[in-house]
């Protein structure tokens, strides 16, 4: 693979994995509208591992938080507020894990990697977070995160396993509807994609790593560094933009290209 092509790959997962504008759905776009070939598992492997150091490290005390709450969880120490949190994630994570591996089991996955399917869900789900955006009351913060909320996310995040839903989009649109505000809405659905992320990086990495090869690697490695660069750059601009604008112009760009693929699609 070029350098060119894996540059643009990681650098369009790094931007799109934390917008509400769905990074699966602009990865699979790529192959169908520039005729490259597909980049493999291996590469989105790669970029969401990427991805995944940067939301860890932008939000290190909130994970902090996590990763002592699982050890007090794994020592007996149920009550206290980090295995709280822990908990709270875990849970959240739960439908999309078992929702993605009926999907993978069935074939159905692959099956929606379609430019029809991407554009509907971009359309759709941009109108959807419009609205909960827009009519969403602001009363709730991050510290009022429960576990009826938390199985609330959880539910609507195995929506994103539909291409160009957006797993954060879907996350957002849930946590405004719960009454989020819209910082703290984006901050839990940006916590809540970190044992996503490393569920879907396990899922898929134990398949490439039986066919992995020193050139594949390298393109990875290479991908992974970008894309986390992408990342932080995206994810940092988002959360202080959040600090005086709505989700409004996400919106505005998913419906945009939501009607050019159906468009392309259809004609």
């Amino acid at each position: 693979m070029s350098l060119i092509h894996l540059l643009i790959l990681a650098i369009i997962q790094g931007l799109t994995e934390f917008l509400p504008v769905s990074s699966s759905g602009h990865l699979i776009l790529v192959p169908l509208l520039t005729g490259q070939p597909d980049q493999g598992q291996a590469i989105d492997v790669a970029v969401h591992i990427g991805t995944l150091g940067a939301v860890i490290l932008y939000f290190w005390k909130d994970v902090k938080v996590a990763l002592k709450g699982c050890l007090d969880i794994l020592t007996g120490k149920f009550r206290t507020r980090a295995a709280r949190f822990a908990t709270l994630l875990i849970i959240a994570t739960i439908p999309v894990i078992i929702a993605g591996l009926i999907l993978k089991i069935t074939g159905y996955s692959e099956a929606m990697r379609s430019i029809k399917v991407i554009g509907w869900a971009m359309l759709i789900f941009g109108i959807v977070l419009y609205f909960a955006d827009q009519k969403g009351a602001q009363s709730k913060q991050s510290g009022d995160w429960n576990l009826a909320d938390a199985i609330k996310m959880g539910l609507w995040q195995t929506l994103a396993l539909i291409p160009g839903t957006s797993r954060s989009g879907i996350t957002i649109t849930a946590a405004r509807q719960l009454g989020y505000s819209r910082e703290d809405g984006a901050r839990i659905a940006m916590l809540m994609s970190i044992p996503t992320i490393i569920a879907s990086a396990v899922l898929l990495g134990a398949e490439v790593i039986s066919t992995a090869d020193m050139q594949m690697a390298k393109d990875s490695a290479i991908a992974a560094v970008f894309a986390f660069i992408a990342a932080l750059f995206a994810l940092s601009l988002m959360m202080k933009l959040l600090k005086t604008i709505s989700f409004t112009p996400y919106v505005i760009y998913r419906i945009v290209l939501g009607v050019v693929l159906l468009w392309i699609a259809y004609s």
